[in-house]
């Protein structure tokens, strides 16, 4: 499975700590939508699906929540707990966002603007989709 945790440089003194982001230098790909997501209760399981193009990079910036990827053959349990380290999800891997922490704000960078036809809600028309 092609995930990759990045470790983002910090920068900070006695007034705090800076993340700085960029297309194609330390996110792998240009940003065009941002969003966010909050106040999710720690029994939600959010995302359950696959984009057959996009790309995307999780980062909770404030809390944690595990990230559960899957790309037809395996499964692997992240856990996202540090403001400074990115998920990078490639496209044609399922992904789920459950146990968040109470507080937990993930936020999510995407390679494309929303569309529905690029996602695929199915677990099972997944594997049929990849073959698996």
């Amino acid at each position: 499975m092609n995930y990759k945790l990045l470790n983002f440089q910090t920068h900070g003194d006695e007034r705090g700590t800076l993340v700085s982001l960029e297309s194609n230098k330390n996110i792998p790909f240009d940003i065009k939508r941002i969003y966010y997501m909050y106040d999710t209760s720690p029994e939600w399981v959010r995302g359950k699906h696959v984009h057959r193009k996009l790309q995307q990079v999780l980062i909770a910036i404030d809390g944690a929540c595990t990230i559960v990827l899957d790309d037809g053959k395996a499964r692997h349990e992240i856990l996202l707990n540090r403001p400074d380290v990115g998920l990078y999800v490639p496209a044609y891997v399922w992904r789920e966002m459950r146990d968040f922490s109470y507080g937990c704000k993930l936020m999510v960078l995407a390679s494309d603007v929303y569309d529905e036809k690029d996602y695929i809600r199915d677990y099972d028309k997944f594997l049929e989709e990849v073959g698996k």
